[in-house]
């Protein structure tokens, strides 16, 4: 009870605020994972399987075929990303966003800028 009166309702809740976007987050997640089932349902006959490689592999690959250190860089923190989110969505969704994102690295029109602080590549 003492926690309660100690609260001044004239400051932001910023706990809850954060607890609200992660919740937020959360159901947004769901929704694409759930919006991307609808539109791919899983197949049933899933016996030829691709092959099995590593997130390192990949992130390799995709540094390499970039084809500037700016968007080597950019893949490390695409594949990064991918990685950390992939344990929520289906295969399929995250075969998707690997193809997404070699798209963009691999566009010739696409030429970001080196960062703010961002590292010399060798």
């Amino acid at each position: 009870m003492k926690a309660l009166l100690e609260v001044d309702p004239s400051q932001p809740d910023w706990e809850g605020q954060e607890q609200r976007a992660a919740v937020n987050q959360v159901m947004r997640l769901r929704r694409e994972v759930q919006d991307f089932e609808t539109r791919w349902p899983e197949m049933a006959d899933e016996a030829l399987t691709a092959p099995a490689f590593t997130w390192t592999q990949l992130e390799r690959q995709l540094a390499d075929l970039a084809g500037c250190p700016v968007k080597a860089e950019m893949a490390r923190d695409l594949v990064s990303a991918t990685r950390k989110m992939s344990r929520y969505k289906p295969p399929e969704m995250v075969l998707r966003e690997i193809l997404c994102m070699t798209w963009a690295l691999l566009d010739e029109g696409f030429q970001p800028e080196r960062r703010e602080g961002s590292a010399e590549m060798p």
